[in-house]
């Protein structure tokens, strides 16, 4: 009895991390397939499609899936799916506001699934034209990311990186949300909110990005040593 329940166990177990890699390349092949289709198939020149790609060799995702999903996404594959990204935003519990960025190759599909996860939790999701159209709350947010955007502090020294990364006015959203964050924050906790200076924080995104390169690197098996600057 006891031998037989051990199996079962492990069968169990088996199982569960097999469904949960599956949903895993699944993801990523979707992911693989979207740059591909934006960059090219080349990961030499298509800085983002090489990222994704380590990214799914790091999580074990046999070569044959990720060169498929590239030819899939590069439309090189007869039976290629359009994959493309979309971003919504919407109200979480409490008013909280969300913005969900999302690979689908069906819009209105994913649409109508994150409107029942959204009203499910007592929240509601938006299109982005709504919101910017009749929402008084995301105006506001937009109008304050707006006039923090040439500010030296850490709202100002992070719109400019998401302008460099996404853009002006995905730029604008991605700051409106932070101060969103910060505000509900401060309702939350009662806590005044303290605001750092652009150095501060761009040191600070430096520090933590040299963390995970480092990390990064003894995963390979390489060691990171630091070099004095030169005088």
């Amino acid at each position: 009895m006891s031998g037989h329940s051990h199996w079962a166990t492990i069968k169990r177990k088996k199982g569960a991390n097999d469904a949960k890699r599956g949903q895993a390349f699944t993801r990523l092949g979707r992911e693989i397939a979207v740059a591909a289709r934006e960059g090219g198939p080349d990961p030499d020149s298509n800085f983002k499609l090489r990222l994704v790609v380590d990214k799914a060799r790091a999580a074990g995702m046999p070569k044959d899936n990720i060169e498929r999903a590239i030819r899939r996404g590069a439309g090189l594959d007869k039976d290629a799916v359009a994959f493309e990204e979309a971003t919504f935003e919407g109200y979480g519990p409490h008013g909280v506001a969300m913005i969900v960025k999302v690979v689908t190759d069906n819009r209105n599909r994913t649409i109508s699934d994150l409107r029942r996860l959204f009203t499910r939790s007592g929240g509601k999701v938006l299109r982005s034209h709504t919101l910017k159209a009749g929402n008084r709350a995301g105006q506001a947010f937009r109008l304050a990311a707006q006039a923090v955007s040439r500010k030296q502090d850490e709202f100002g020294a992070y719109y400019r990186r998401q302008r460099a990364r996404l853009g002006p006015e995905q730029a604008i959203v991605a700051t409106a949300h932070k101060i969103a964050r910060a505000f509900y924050h401060v309702l939350k906790h009662r806590t005044p909110f303290r605001s750092i200076s652009a150095d501060d924080y761009n040191q600070h995104v430096r520090d933590r990005e040299v963390a995970h390169l480092k990390k990064k690197a003894t995963q390979l098996g390489f060691t990171l040593a630091p070099t004095p600057a030169p005088a």
